[in-house]
């Protein structure tokens, strides 16, 4: 039979912590929304410049586009990682965590 034993004191979060937790994740969602936004701008322009459309003729154009379409916006987006954990990174720094 399993005993259910109490956690210890020590693995509880305190409200600061659980305060400081929360802004990381919203920074979090905040870099990643932006990053987002950036990549669909982006990508976006990329497409109207090279008048992508226009090599768009039947259904079977357009299915080997739209992979394309994907994996340049994937790849703007990934870019991003390095930038939004440097700046969530640092805010996180800022916290103070100790009371």
């Amino acid at each position: 039979m399993l005993s259910a034993k109490a956690a210890p004191e020590s693995a509880a979060m305190t409200q600061t912590e659980l305060g400081n937790w929360l802004a990381v994740y919203a920074a979090t969602g905040v870099c990643c929304a932006f990053a987002m936004l950036m990549a669909v701008s982006t990508v976006g322009y990329e497409l109207y410049r090279e008048r992508t459309w226009r090599s768009v003729t039947d259904l079977a154009s357009a299915a080997l586009v739209v992979p394309k379409i994907w994996w340049r916006w994937q790849k703007r987006y990934l870019f991003s990682t390095p930038v939004t954990l440097a700046i969530v990174g640092a805010f996180a720094l800022t916290l103070d965590w100790t009371h």
